[in-house]
């Protein structure tokens, strides 16, 4: 028995239902798989395909199943695509959501070390604003120390300067009297060398008149009997004379003596003098040899006999700071 012959249209009708249910249950099972399964590494997806060749179909069947599988390849290659670009997108939301929570992060980190910041700079102008105070505060009290001080020195500056007048008043006063005083003591030993140089003039007056009133001899007597002292008198008259010419110098010390040599004229006239013995002091001795040379002239050398002013032609003396009235 033969059977008919199928019309093309009834060839295709249960392949095409059958890819049709396939490609249906395929999306059902991929949907409810990315729906269910947790996220998971791409993997490459595994299609199964069932062909079914009946072996009444004709080879025209046979190439309509395969290219109905072929397009359910290709439709599950575009699946498997769309599944990877919906998977880079949720990657790339995940990655965009971490880097918006680190960037979230990073901006709460900020936002405390601005905050910390703030705090550390609101406590430092605080500590700074504190300190000027506190400098203010010790300026203000080193201020009125110092003029406490400067009032204090002022004070011991008067004080001192009121003392001083007074150490200078009393010094003053010390040396007025102690001019006053070396005024009087000077007075009273010119004094006293004045009433000794008149002491000597009336005593050699005396002698003098004595050798011209009395005879040859008498003369002669009393010149061998009174010549040492006439001879001592003309010292110290000499020396009286050279006292009140003297001028002292600085360096004159008690206890300094001079020897002089001294030329003398008849009528009493100096004719030189000069050091026969230093006393070591230059000043000392060129002062004494110009406090006799400015005695210029005894005229009480007049009255002495030739024998008498011999001695005097030319005679050393000594001088002392003593001997001229210091």
């Amino acid at each position: 028995m033969q059977h008919a012959e199928r019309s093309p249209s009834e060839s295709y009708f249960w392949p095409a239902i059958l890819a049709v249910g396939l490609h249906v249950l395929i999306f059902g099972m991929l949907f409810v798989s990315f729906a269910m399964t947790p996220e998971l590494p791409p993997s490459k997806p595994i299609v199964q395909a069932t062909l079914y060749q009946l072996k009444s179909q004709s080879q025209a069947t046979t190439q309509t199943n395969q290219k109905i599988a072929g397009e359910a390849k290709k439709t599950a290659a575009k699946q498997y695509e769309t599944e990877q670009m919906e998977q880079r997108k949720v990657e790339q939301q995940k990655q965009a959501a971490a880097r918006a929570a680190e960037q979230k992060k990073a901006a709460e980190a900020r936002k405390a070390e601005a905050e910390k910041a703030a705090a550390a700079k609101k406590a430092a102008e605080a500590k700074k604003a504190e300190e000027a105070k506190k400098a203010v505060e010790q300026k203000k009290l080193a201020d009125i120390a110092k003029k406490k001080a400067q009032e204090e020195a002022k004070k011991k500056a008067a004080e001192d300067a009121k003392k001083k007048a007074a150490a200078e008043q009393a010094k003053k006063k010390a040396a007025e009297e102690a001019k006053k005083k070396a005024a009087a003591e000077a007075a009273k030993k010119k004094a006293a060398a004045e009433a000794a140089r008149k002491a000597a003039e009336d005593k050699k007056a005396q002698a003098l008149a004595e050798l011209l009133s009395d005879t040859t001899e008498r003369q002669q007597a009393l010149a061998d009997s009174q010549g040492d002292q006439v001879a001592g008198n003309f010292d110290d008259l000499i020396r009286l004379r050279a006292a009140e010419g003297w001028t002292r110098p600085p360096s004159a010390r008690n206890n300094m003596s001079v020897q002089l040599q001294v030329n003398m004229l008849p009528d009493g006239t100096i004719t030189g003098v000069s050091v026969a013995r230093s006393s070591g002091d230059a000043p000392f001795d060129n002062s004494a040899v110009a406090a006799v040379r400015n005695i210029g002239r005894l005229t009480e050398m007049q009255g002495l006999s030739p024998q008498d002013f011999q001695p005097y032609r030319s005679f050393k003396m000594t001088f002392t700071p003593e001997d001229l009235a210091l």
